[in-house]
Parts: structure tokens; sequence; C-alpha cells
């Protein structure tokens, strides 16, 4: 069902009659969308706004959101998280006729804003329900994301027909990794775990064979100067989103208009990392409007690529597979490589993206460049000088920055995310660097907990250089919930015996 960008969607989302363009793309028609556009086309127009804001309630309503709802007296960060995860949960369902994507395995959601699955956010939260005991969501939500691959060709950006030209963060491996010790007798279950990642690993790879006589760049595969191959981020759809209609749109009419389609590609290439928005992607870090991802090659991407790849090939083998095993593991050994000899600094000692454009790393420093600590990339020398990095640049009162760049983005300084502290975190602990990796999780702890007191909740993110401020930047109000965040912090509390 394709609504949205009919004359009534486009009616509301410039009206301003929502503060946020998402609620209008996530409205749940009372009779259909194709009957309220009837509707709308047999009245006198244009409306004004409160018209306009009548006949919207009159035809569509929307959904509930039971986490921003009382929780009653809790006392503590734990046991706010236990009690919201059956809050965040919700039942599988085969029709819709909204813009949700049918799951026929229940699932949890992050909260506020984000009423639907996502794709990386489920990885985070995951470590938190497996503190919880619930390894069978864990495993609903990975048989979600199977029968989305097999329906789109990628797991979505979210379960939202919207979302379906894009994806994010690749983490299923990840999740397979998780449930890898209560599943390993289970032969078919793998099976298909493997089909499953051998899919996504095509989508990322699509048009590679485009590139093996140029120099160039296809979708989302990208053949470096040195004949090395790496991957970026990449939307099909070089048009303005319908979750954040109105915002899209006023920014493109301040660019002529041979820019705007690329404008809208790039706005989305973003929404797919997972780092909307960030000076990483801007060429003027005080511009949305310099947005420039295509061009950019991502530090983070390529680890998880990298863990994909490695996780292929393990589990191949588990299943006697080595011919293939092998192939995945060639693979991944080449993109070691890559990451290594294009994206390492010898000059920052840091991971960083690489610019397309201007054919150098980018000088940006963020903790995307921790993701080849996580997934083992790294070497031993390597992970010191990362690790000093972190403790001299990026560590807060809060815990970790997110960028070091400061702008009006929410994932750039001064802000702090639970998935990014996670990813640094495990990955110290993993080159042995268990004290640093201690003062970050406890200080992360201690703001968590300091916020809770005041205000009864968890945040998507947190100003982690000013923790008693609000955190912000970016197209919406921090929103309360709030899935990785719960997940990750449980984690912590787990490793730290701090609850």
């Amino acid at each position: 069902m394709k609504f949205e960008y009919c004359t009534l969607f486009k009616d509301v989302q410039l009206s301003g009659i929502f503060a946020d363009s998402k609620v209008f793309a996530d409205a749940i028609p009372k009779s259909s969308w194709a009957n309220a556009q009837q509707a709308y086309e047999q009245l006198d127009l244009p409306m004004d706004s409160e018209a306009l804001r009548r006949f919207v309630d009159a035809h569509f309503t929307f959904a509930a959101q039971p986490e921003l709802q009382a929780l009653g007296e809790l006392n503590s960060v734990a046991k706010y998280i236990k009690t919201l995860w059956p809050k965040l949960q919700r039942t599988a369902f085969n029709t819709t006729n909204n813009s949700l994507l049918t799951l026929e395995h229940d699932y949890v959601v992050p909260g506020g804003r984000f009423n639907e699955i996502y794709y990386w956010d489920s990885y985070f939260t995951a470590l938190g329900l497996e503190d919880s005991g619930n390894v069978a969501l864990i495993e609903a939500m990975v048989e979600n994301f199977v029968s989305l691959i097999a329906r789109y060709g990628c797991v979505p950006n979210g379960n939202r027909i919207y979302y379906t030209s894009r994806s994010q963060p690749p983490v299923l491996a990840l999740m397979i990794k998780l449930l890898l010790p209560y599943k390993k007798s289970d032969t078919k279950w793998l099976e298909r775990m493997v089909e499953a990642m051998r899919q996504e690993h095509r989508f990322w790879h699509q048009g590679e064979e485009q590139l093996a006589q140029n120099n160039s760049a296809h979708r989302r595969v990208v053949k470096m100067f040195n004949g090395m191959q790496l991957n970026r981020y990449w939307d099909d759809k070089p048009e303005p989103r319908p979750e954040s209609y109105a915002e899209d749109i006023t920014d493109a009419n301040k660019l002529p208009q041979p820019q705007r389609e690329s404008f809208f590609r790039n706005i989305r290439a973003a929404c797919e990392s997972g780092w909307d928005f960030s000076a990483r992607w801007l060429d003027d870090p005080t511009s949305l409007l310099s947005i420039n991802t295509t061009n950019r090659v991502p530090v983070d991407l390529n680890a998880l690529l990298y863990l994909l790849e490695g996780t292929l090939a393990q589990c191949l083998t588990m299943l006697d597979e080595t011919t293939h095993a092998d192939a995945f593991q060639k693979r991944a050994q080449l993109r070691k490589k890559a990451i290594e000899q294009l994206l390492w600094s010898d000059e920052h000692n840091w991971f960083c993206d690489y610019d397309l454009a201007n054919n150098k790393r980018s000088e940006v420093l963020s903790l995307a460049g921790c993701v080849p600590l996580y997934a083992g990339i790294a070497s031993v020398q390597q992970a010191q000088l990362i690790g000093e990095q972190l403790n001299s640049k990026f560590l807060r009162q809060g815990g970790l920055v997110s960028c070091l760049s400061k702008t009006s983005q929410q994932w750039d300084s001064p802000n702090g995310w639970a998935p990014l502290h996670w990813f640094a975190i495990k990955g110290l602990r993993d080159y042995g660097q268990f004290e640093l990796a201690q003062t970050i999780a406890l200080r992360w702890l201690n703001m968590v907990k300091q916020d809770f007191v005041t205000r009864h909740c968890l945040l998507e993110k947190y100003n982690v250089c000013e923790p008693q401020k609000t955190a912000g930047g970016g197209e919406y109000q921090v929103q309360q919930g709030f899935g990785w965040t719960n997940g990750v912090t449980s984690r912590l509390q787990k490793l730290y015996n701090d609850c």
C-alpha cells in the first residue's frame, strides 16, 4: 500500500498541525487511506489548520504508548528496566491498514515516537532481554528479521513501509551469535539463519559484479583506489522521507533544484547508518544541507560486515560446509586488511571513515572508531592507542561522548549513546583493558541513576558532558523508554554488580 505522497498526506505534513512528521506517517486510518483521501478530495480545499486537525481526528487514530504511562513507585533503575520490558513488547500481527509491516512473532520497540521494531536497536535490547531470562523473545525478534529479509531482501530500518528502501547497521549476525549457545544443537534453525545472513550479505553487495572492471561505487559497494572493496550506506529513493516530510521539504527548498535529489538520498543514507545525524556525514559541520553520506566509507559498517562474514564462516563450518565457510573467511580477511590499510590513521591513532570525495580519511573522530575494537580487527598496539584516546579525548563525566565534533546534530558532542558505550566497553574488555572499561561503565551507570532520580525513566540519549542538562540536537525531542538504553544499562549492571 503506497499512501505516503497523496494530497492528504502532503497537506497534513506541511500544515504543521503535528510538531513531529512521524506522527502522521504512523497514523492508523479508521477505514483506509484511500477512503480518507477520497473524503478529503470532496471538501472545499485548502482547509485551515483547525479544520484539518478535525478531519484527521475523524478519519485516523494513533497507536497507544504503554511505556509512557505511569508505572507506579519504582525506586531503582533495575526495577524500572524489569517493569518496562512488557510495556515495550508488541504482539505479532498479520494484517495492517497502516504503515506497519506485518510481523509473525512478538517484538520489542524502543519507545516514544519509535513504536515499531528497529533493526540495530534490537541487538542492544537483546542484551537486557537475555539478562532478564527472556531468550524466547530474542529468538522471536530474530525470526521476524529472517522473515523481513525473505520478503524485502534486507532487514528494513524498521517495520514500516516507508523504511523498506534502506536497512540499518547489520547486527543480525550479532543476535545469532548471542543465540548460538541456546540453539547450537538445532541444525534446521542454523541452516535458516545461514540463509538469512547470506541474503543480507547479498543485499550489501548488490552490484558487486559491475565493479569488476571499474574503479567506482555502485549502491552500497565501493571499489577503493587501491582495488580493495568496502561498503557504504545508501538508499535507492532520492525522495523526502515520509516520517520527516516537512523537515526534508523545508531543507531541500533551500537548495538549487538539481541538488535536491542528492540531498534526499544522503539524508536517507544517514538514516541507514543509524547516526542521523552527525558531523561524520557533513562537508560543513554547521549545515545539514552539506550532508554527503554516500561519499563516506564508514568504519563501523565495515567492521560489522567483517563480523557478518566471520559469523557466516563459523556457522557454515558447524554445518560442515567447509568450501563456503572458507570463501566467507577469505572475504572477512580481505575486509580486515582493507580496514587496516585504509581506515586506520597513524596521525590520529584512530579508525576513521574514508572521505571518497577528497580521497582521504575523514578528520571527524567518533566512537564508530571503536567498532573495529569490538570486532577484534584492531591489533594489540592499535587497541592500546584507542584506549588512550578514549581516556584523554572522549571520556566525560557521564561516559563517552559520541563524537568529538560539537554540532547541533544529536550524534555529536555533547551527547552519549548506550549502543556506542557497549561497543567501546566490550571492545576494551576483549583487549584486556578492564580498568578503563570499568571507569567508562561506572560513569555511565552513575549518570543514568542520577538522572533516574529526577525523571523516573530512562532516555534514548544523554548529555554526558553536563549530565544535569537534557540531551538535545536533531529533529525531535529526546525520547523516553528506551530499548537500547535499558539493554546496555542492564548488561553493564550485571558485569559490574551495580544495581
